[in-house]
């Protein structure tokens, strides 16, 4: 049997990416600065085009909410799928995946060493216990900074989140001409960013094309 990090990553592991051809080779082989930071692993930087190019696209994953849709509509997610459908056949720069992590968890490392080495750059900050129960991970900053950062370089910018507290970057985004998507289940999304998105797409009318196909 293979290593976690060798097998095709789910939901069940936590809560990818077939890239475009022309950028496979150099993206498959690195792990995410960020997350290979925490596995003790040095990751060299990569420079950005200088100027932003007209067909380069960018996305951003908000973990958490992924998790909690996936959730509703009752099924598992297939992330070499899902980016194969957030892309659409344009060129991918990056594709970002956010979330919150126990260190002690085993099984959600592994889930995330395999999202880092299939196309995903993993943003992770550890879960905090919070007053009122629960342990949460805000990561709309690190979201909104990397926003404006690839917004120098991309022509569009696809954001898979539902949370409000991003109407503010994705409203940065617009004013400096950048074509924003959101992706989302509707009952999970604000309203505010549904009215900002130059696209929306329900991520229940996706559903057929990300989730896990069942093996005969």
């Amino acid at each position: 049997m293979g290593s976690k990090s060798d097998r095709e990553g789910t939901e069940d592991d936590v809560y990818a990416a077939s890239p475009n051809d022309d950028l496979m080779k150099a993206r498959k082989s690195l792990v995410s600065d960020d997350f290979s930071r925490s596995m003790g692993v040095s990751a060299e930087p990569r420079a950005f085009p200088s100027v932003q190019s007209p067909d380069l696209m960018a996305v951003l994953i908000d973990g958490a909410n992924l998790f909690y849709a996936a959730s509703y509509l009752n099924i598992e997610i297939d992330y070499n799928r899902l980016l194969q459908a957030l892309t659409q056949g344009r060129r991918l720069l990056r594709a970002y995946f956010y979330t919150g992590v126990d260190s002690r968890n085993e099984k959600q490392r592994g889930f995330l060493l395999w999202l880092s080495r299939h196309g995903y750059r993993v943003v992770s900050k550890e879960l905090v216990a919070h007053p009122e129960g629960g342990r949460k991970a805000n990561l709309h900053v690190e979201m909104a900074v990397d926003m404006l950062r690839l917004a120098k370089h991309c022509s569009t910018i696809t954001v898979l989140s539902g949370d409000g507290h991003l109407t503010y970057a994705l409203d940065a985004l617009g004013r400096q001409g950048v074509t924003v998507e959101v992706v989302s289940l509707q009952s999970m999304t604000s309203d505010a960013l549904i009215d900002l998105a130059d696209r929306y797409i329900d991520l229940a009318n996706l559903q057929s094309d990300i989730k896990k196909r069942r093996k005969v």
